[in-house]
């Protein structure tokens, strides 16, 4: 009998307002609805369990920070069942996206159907995978499902350590959707700028091909917070391609290690992250409205 999977801390409940004040319709381009779990149940191979991380809990914290925009990421622990993540954004309105994982069969009726709803994108998720699939590319699937999206103006999400893919600008080189790679490729900074997988994300940013959500700092960071050692991969990609890169909470923050962040701390990195107002205009407003068609 397999074990329970690993029970996960909440977000900080204490929401406290940013000390930099958000550009108007700033948005937080990569969070997680989870539950209730009474009412969306988890995947049986998931590898964590969430607690409970609701709507309208997500929502005050949002208007705490003062962002005005979101878009709802499918979390690992429901599979391909988009239930709970369709249901949010039939509730939360037009100012919500969202990316679904969908199986390869998926039929075009329900990419309609996901698409009236808000949903501008798919998630493949490669990196918690079977050893012996670590380090591969499921490039024909992921072609597969870029013809079919393409019509509706979709992108590819990837959840990649991209220190992984030295020809990662290659291997999406034919691609006719946007890719997108979360956590600012999720990769540790003790690893360093110069490593061939990043720099072939920046080649492909740099080529319009890709772009990079700048997400969960903790998880690809060497030091306690404010996680200074992040700030060179920040640059590095708003320096390559300021045009393709966009913020996120990453709440609720599932699987964190350590200390749980403050929303309004994180929120208050970007003082230093995109020091420019202009850079944080482009970051927060308009390169999300570009991206998932607000």
């Amino acid at each position: 009998m397999n074990p329970e999977p690993p029970l996960c801390a909440g977000p900080d409940p204490h929401h406290r307002a940013p000390a930099l004040r958000l550009p108007p319709l700033a948005c937080d381009c990569h969070a997680h609805i989870c539950g209730p779990s009474v009412m969306y149940p988890y995947y049986a191979k998931r590898v964590y369990t969430p607690p409970d991380a609701l709507l309208p809990d997500y929502r005050s914290m949002l208007a705490t920070l003062g962002v005005e925009r979101a878009v709802l990421v499918q979390p690992s622990v429901y599979g391909t069942d988009n239930t709970a993540l369709l249901d949010a954004l039939a509730s939360a309105g037009p100012r919500y996206r969202g990316v679904a994982v969908v199986e390869d069969a998926v039929e075009e009726a329900e990419l309609e159907r996901m698409h009236r709803l808000g949903v501008r994108g798919v998630r493949c998720n490669v990196v918690d995978v079977p050893q012996e699939d670590k380090g591969r590319l499921p490039l024909d699937s992921l072609a597969r499902l870029a013809r079919k999206i393409e019509r509706f103006g979709w992108h590819l999400e990837l959840l990649a350590h991209v220190d992984e893919f030295p020809d990662f600008d290659h291997a999406f080189a034919d691609f006719t959707v946007p890719v997108v790679v979360g956590h600012l490729g999720y990769m540790k900074t003790d690893r360093g700028l110069e490593v061939p997988g990043y720099q072939a994300l920046i080649r492909s940013m740099r080529s319009g091909r890709c772009w990079a959500k700048l997400t969960g700092p903790y998880r690809i960071s060497t030091q306690p917070f404010p996680h200074r050692d992040v700030i060179p991969f920040v640059r590095a990609l708003t320096d390559a391609a300021p045009d393709r890169v966009v913020w996120g909470t990453d709440w609720p923050h599932v699987m964190v290690k350590g200390r749980m962040p403050n929303d309004g701390d994180l929120c208050d990195l970007l003082s230093d992250w995109l020091p420019a107002p202009a850079l944080r205009e482009r970051v927060l407003v308009d390169n999300p409205t570009r991206l998932y068609g607000f």
